[in-house]
């Protein structure tokens, strides 16, 4: 895998794996990380295997997702590990069907989280974060566990009414329902509410760690989010394509920041409590996050007009900062800056992609 031999990727992996963080809640304990071959559940389990290799911890690490040809090449390193094991399997149906093994920690993580993919496919955006949870969730009170783990997103909060700069965690916005759009967020708010409810019925230890617009070098390069489209552009050398004016003003996470907030909110957060993920540091209007893709990459921005797929997948939000405050109570800092985390996204996908596809 490409990215294991990357000097700066590992550098990310070390950062993380050496955080003076409560690592040994996780020392001979097993976990299950839902939506594996994402950008952020990829690099997590890198961090953890890191953890397993220098520091001993033994933890083992079930990784599931839908697509075991891809993990085999991305976890080629650990496919022979008896620290990692892969469960292919699509969270919409019952875990029971698949196994019967008694985890500590369940990372659900698995989730529809580009706007072509809310377009095109907007049942199974939905049906992840809705029946996918409650699937988990069920398993996870038949085969109890430590904690449960619900990847959520700044999508929940809607459009920012215009009483606020920044989002805390009980701020709620107006959302559409009635549109296609709307699936992603409100499906995220009833992943929540679940959590809660479930909570409060069986006791269920959970947290909510809420990403912002997440970013790095272990993207899909199939991901529609304008971030990602910048990433994709500047690394093939190309002009940076602006599909409109640019003025959105919002909240990212480098993926090695992401992941630390993560595994905060894993191993300190309180239960039954949400947290945003997000530092003022990363925060950028769309046109300006343009202008550093087009830097690092000497190209130009350009504008030019979605089409009809984008659109209907496409934030209507103007404005959606997040207050970090409540995560960094709890010792969490951010690493790395929007223009470091380009930079650093940038010359590693550089580096490992031989054809523009990920660097695997």
């Amino acid at each position: 895998m490409k990215l294991l031999k990357n000097k700066m990727y590992m550098e990310d992996i070390r950062y993380v794996a050496e955080l003076g963080l409560p690592w040994e809640k996780l020392q001979n304990k097993k976990l299950l990380i839902t939506g594996a071959g994402g950008l952020i559940g990829s690099f997590a389990i890198d961090v953890l295997m890191e953890k397993n290799k220098i520091f001993g911890m033994n933890c083992r690490i079930c990784a599931l997702g839908r697509n075991e040809q891809a993990a085999k090449v991305r976890f080629a390193n650990y496919w022979e590990s008896p620290l990692f094991c892969y469960l292919c399997h699509d969270v919409n149906d019952p875990l029971e069907e698949k196994t019967d093994e008694q985890f500590d920690y369940i990372v659900h993580l698995a989730s529809c989280t580009h706007p072509v993919a809310y377009a095109r496919n907007p049942v199974a955006t939905i049906t992840a974060n809705v029946l996918g949870t409650n699937n988990l969730l069920r398993y996870a009170v038949r085969h109890p566990v430590r904690r449960f783990v619900f990847a959520s997103s700044n999508e929940i909060y809607g459009e920012n009414r215009g009483d606020v700069e920044f989002f805390t965690e009980t701020y709620c916005g107006y959302i559409n329902s009635n549109t296609l759009r709307a699936g992603y967020p409100e499906s995220k708010r009833c992943g929540e509410a679940l959590c809660q409810a479930y909570l409060k019925e069986t006791e269920t230890d959970m947290v909510i760690p809420r990403f912002t617009r997440t970013y790095g070098p272990t993207m899909l390069m199939s991901d529609t989010k304008a971030v990602s489209q910048f990433i994709i552009k500047a690394v093939k050398g190309e002009n940076i394509v602006l599909k409109s004016e640019g003025n959105q003003y919002y909240s990212y996470t480098y993926v090695a920041d992401a992941v630390s907030g993560l595994f905060i909110v894993m191993l300190c957060g309180q239960c039954g409590e949400a947290y945003n993920i997000a530092d003022g540091g990363s925060d950028i209007r769309l046109k300006d996050l343009a202008e550093i893709a087009a830097e690092i990459s000497h190209t130009e921005v350009i504008y030019d007009i979605s089409d009809s797929d984008e659109k209907a997948g496409y934030s209507t939000a103007t404005k959606a900062r997040l207050d970090g405050g409540k995560l960094k109570s709890l010792g969490w800092n951010m690493g790395y800056n929007i223009h470091e985390g380009m930079e650093r996204t940038i010359e590693m996908l550089k580096e490992v992609s031989d054809t523009y596809g990920r660097g695997v």
